[in-house]
């Protein structure tokens, strides 16, 4: 596979690393000085790897649309409309767009799809996330997805963090909490707080290595798929 890279942080070094350590080519790899390059570029590459910051997405999406190459974004932090300008690229070109790229974030996505409407009605939810101290953006891109799954209709209130004479908690809450701290690579847990029971679903990531596996094997999946948007729940269940 040949692969242009756009980002030079622990993740864009990590990715490169691990490519070419499984024989992939890097055709080229921008950080955030030198990204107008990208524009000089034809296709060059079966796959654009995105994990670097919002404000790239116009040179990336300019990029994609000019040369029809697949991208896969794990870029994390964009608005509603940025996410919206990556869902009409996939006009262009296949896109696929995740907030975490492991296999257990993306079973324990299906699972929450699956149980949180049987437990909402009787079960309070809140949702706690820890990353390393060196993560700019809260809540998590992560923490954010579980959300989706938990409530697709957007019904909650979300409450993020408490402090003072809140009153009693609502019964359409869902309280997000963000730490941060140390060299934590993510930890997300969704807790259902019921009468007299509780149950709670973790996922925790002992390195940013299991991203990167995962973001490479969702790359070689791109290349050869119709134009559109996807993303994990639609290539690993076909849904």
């Amino acid at each position: 596979m040949r692969y242009i890279l756009i980002g030079r942080g622990k993740m864009g070094r990590l990715i490169q690393e691990t490519a070419r350590a499984a024989g992939d080519e890097i055709e080229a790899a921008f950080g955030r000085d030198g990204l107008d390059r990208l524009g000089k570029l034809g296709r060059v590459a079966d796959v654009v790897i995105d994990f670097s910051r919002p404000e790239a997405l116009p040179e990336i999406c300019s990029y994609v649309r000019r040369t029809g190459t697949p991208l896969l974004s794990g870029t994390t932090g964009f608005t509603a409309g940025q996410l919206r300008q990556l869902e009409g690229l996939g006009s262009a070109a296949p896109v696929l767009w995740a907030a975490n790229f492991s296999l257990g974030m993306a079973v324990l996505y299906r699972a929450l799809a699956e149980v949180s409407g049987v437990l909402k009605p009787d079960f309070d939810i809140e949702l706690t996330e820890t990353h390393h101290n060196q993560k700019e953006d809260a809540p998590s891109g992560s923490a954010k997805l579980l959300l989706e799954a938990i409530d697709p209709r957007h019904e909650a209130r979300l409450v993020y963090g408490r402090e003072g004479n809140t009153g009693r908690r609502g019964k359409d809450e869902i309280g997000v909490h963000a730490l941060r701290g140390g060299t934590v690579a993510g930890t997300h847990t969704v807790h259902f707080f019921g009468p007299d029971e509780e149950l709670e679903f973790t996922h925790r990531a002992a390195s940013r290595q299991i991203f990167v596996n995962g973001a490479l094997h969702m790359a070689r999946l791109l290349p050869g798929k119709p134009n559109g948007t996807y993303d994990l729940q639609k290539i690993l269940f076909g849904e």
